[in-house]
């Protein structure tokens, strides 16, 4: 297939290659994206591909807690400035609040829900849109529950530009679980542990491995050994119970939470704008495009 000047630009941002490598890359593997992805890790010219942590939007993550319910969200808006305008906050604490009371299965329901104030949910956020002056979206949001010898760990960094909501079971010591919380924001695991990996993953990185050691010269006798012991790292940077606990490198966070008798359940994580492409604006050549229309 024909690869285009986009196409070698999205790989470049997902690796970091330069563009002659990228373009090699999408023309060896006729363009599959994930496939050039571990070309380029395979001749050790990029790491592996961190799609979400591209943040290309604004808004607020936000996480309320009512008992043994509690919800995690983003609202979106265009600017940072207006993520900062109290009627923002307030709409995302009444978003909130009403999707853990009403509980819609999608986002696509919840707009069509009626709030207190009779209007739908959807025309509440356009009331907001017309006061703030932005284009205001409910992006997603999770519901968990618990029960009462679980914990909730609620954490929310930067202000809402990450957001956290944990349960940690056979404990209710919320402390413990605000410490994992705080956690997943600076580390961002992808799973629990091992068992959640599938298959398809870990031979797919056992793939990638492989053709390192491979690259790299080392004899075929003992790049299975390597690539065990290389794989075994690579679960350490996925999986939040073999992570390295950031108040106490010296522990595991899965070793942390049993010596308070408790275990991992599950976990959300949100960063504001992931994963979504975002208008970039040349603000210096504006200013000079307007100063020059002024001559």
């Amino acid at each position: 297939m024909a690869i285009t000047a986009q196409m070698v630009k999205e790989l470049r941002e997902k690796t970091g290659a330069g563009m002659m490598d990228c373009k090699k890359a999408l023309t060896e593997t006729n363009g599959d994206m994930d496939k050039a992805v571990d070309f380029l890790r395979e001749k050790g010219i990029a790491k592996a591909a961190k799609k979400a942590d591209r943040i290309a939007a604004e808004g607020l993550t936000v996480v309320e807690t009512a008992g043994n319910e509690a919800i995690i969200l983003e609202v979106n808006s265009e600017t940072d400035f207006v993520a900062k305008n109290e009627g923002f906050q307030v709409l995302t604490k009444e978003l909130a609040a009403h999707l853990l009371a009403n509980k819609p299965a999608t986002v696509e329901e919840a707009l069509t829900q009626e709030m207190e104030n009779g209007v739908t949910v959807e025309h509440h956020i356009n009331t907001a849109i017309a006061k703030i002056g932005e284009k205001l979206t409910l992006r997603r949001f999770e519901i968990l529950t618990k029960t009462d010898a679980d914990a909730f760990g609620a954490y929310l960094h930067m202000g809402g530009r990450i957001g956290v909501l944990a349960v940690l079971a056979g404990t209710n010591d919320e402390s413990v679980a605000k410490d994992v919380a705080m956690h997943i924001a600076a580390v961002n695991p992808k799973y629990i542990d091992r068992s959640a990996v599938s298959e398809e993953e870990i031979e797919r990185e056992r793939q990638v491995l492989t053709q390192q050691a491979l690259n790299e010269g080392k004899p075929e006798n003992i790049v299975a050994k390597m690539v065990e012991g290389r794989l075994g790292k690579y679960f350490e940077e996925i999986c939040l119970v073999d992570q390295a606990f950031v108040k106490d490198p010296d522990m595991k966070v899965g070793k942390y939470v049993q010596s308070k008798g408790g275990t991992v359940k599950e976990f959300v994580r949100y960063a504001v704008g992931e994963g979504i492409e975002k208008r970039q604006d040349n603000f210096a050549e504006e200013v000079m495009n307007q100063v020059k229309g002024n001559n």
